[in-house]
């Protein structure tokens, strides 16, 4: 279930986010969750499954447009069609026409795109 983010789950939500390459560093991983609470056209989901958070989603908005900033799996979840799930959720918050990769994303979502098509990519 795609929840949004609140301040009293940044723990985990930073914890996810350092699955990221890019967002190994506390600091930088302070700056991140700083800039989805700050920004309002930033927005930041979890994906709860059962009684644990186990992936997570960070979409920056223009327009009608959807810009994957973030989106991470749990490893232990990997392969169990969260990232779909989230990619697809999401414009049921979201006013997206076209969900789009930032350059970070877009091996991940090209996979989850791929396979949301039906193909064995």
């Amino acid at each position: 279930m795609l929840v949004r983010y609140k301040k009293n789950s940044e723990k985990i939500a930073m914890g996810l986010l350092s699955f990221m390459p890019q967002e190994k560093d506390i600091k930088k991983l302070r700056e991140t969750i700083l800039t989805y609470e700050i920004n309002s056209n930033w927005h930041l989901f979890l994906w709860k499954k059962e009684e644990d958070f186990v992936g997570l989603i960070g979409v920056e908005t223009s327009n009608e447009v959807c810009l994957v900033q973030h989106i991470t799996v749990n490893p232990s979840h990997r392969g169990d069609g969260i990232g779909k799930q989230m990619v697809s959720k999401v414009q049921h918050f979201l006013p997206c026409t076209e969900i789009v990769a930032a350059q970070s994303t877009k091996p991940f979502l090209d996979k989850c795109l791929t396979k949301k098509e039906g193909t064995d990519a």
